[in-house]
């Protein structure tokens, strides 16, 4: 298989994390995707040029990470990370859908950041940092569920908590969600974890 990554993608690292859990980042080639070419190669893999995007033994280009992470966890036979039908499922489900919210938001405000000066909103801006704030907020709320076997739904929750350390470590996020900062703390520890921490390129 193929892999069109980026090294500091949030999105990357959960898909690694689920390769490695499930014992197949072995089987797995990681090409690095030019994200400020939208005509490089992996635009052909994925029409919106984004990664991560996944190519198979077969020749099938998957994206995104939700996809690709579902399709990694039904090629192994070990302990799912996407549980079977019943409320367990969505549960992980549905962390997974706020920690990716959480990261979209999160991203959508570094990628402003990023654009000129005269042409920033700072009320867009804002906008996006309240959606992150009550995402945190309800984490911190839910933090005993996050407990137990590692899913989809906790993985994806720990890389939108390594995202903001990456880019918003000013902003503190543990401070005033001690449930959720506990978790996190015991989390990032795993193997898989600390195999695929974000850092941006030498």
């Amino acid at each position: 298989m193929k892999l069109h990554y980026s090294p500091t993608s949030p999105y990357v690292r959960k898909v690694m994390i689920v390769a490695l859990e499930s014992g197949q980042a072995g089987r797995i080639e990681k090409t690095a995707a030019n994200m400020t070419d939208p005509s490089a190669a992996y635009a052909k893999d994925n029409p919106l040029a984004k990664v991560p995007a996944l190519v198979t033994d077969d020749g099938l280009a998957l994206f995104d990470s939700p996809v690709i992470c579902e399709y990694l966890d039904a090629q192994h036979g070990g302990a799912k990370l996407f549980p079977p039908p019943g409320p367990a499922r969505w549960k992980a489900l549905r962390f997974q859908a706020l920690a990716d919210g959480l990261l979209d938001a999160a991203l959508l405000r570094r990628y402003e950041s990023q654009r000129p000066q005269n042409l920033q909103s700072q009320e867009w801006a804002d906008r996006q940092k309240q959606k992150m704030t009550r995402a945190l907020d309800t984490l911190e709320a839910e933090a005993g569920a996050l407990e137990g076997p590692l899913t989809i739904g906790s993985i994806t929750v720990g890389c939108a908590l390594g995202y903001l350390d990456l880019r918003f470590a000013a902003e503190r996020w543990r401070q005033g969600r001690p449930r959720l900062a506990a978790w996190y703390e015991k989390t990032a520890q795993r193997k898989s974890f600390l195999e695929t921490v974000p850092r941006d390129p030498a």
